[in-house]
């Protein structure tokens, strides 16, 4: 399940990159980034835990 989710967070990351604008981003795409992103590490260090 939790790869399944890292693999679903790295693609929402590819989409939203694809859609960036050469220049002026907006705060809100920085934002969803930064949430993107975080989501992805936390999602990372659990299989990290996992036995």
């Amino acid at each position: 399940m939790t790869n399944k989710k890292i693999q679903s967070l790295e693609k929402e990351i590819q989409d939203l990159q694809a859609r960036w604008p050469v220049h002026s981003v907006p705060a809100s795409m920085l934002e969803e980034l930064e949430d993107l992103e975080d989501e992805l590490e936390r999602e990372k260090k659990k299989i990290a835990i996992l036995p």
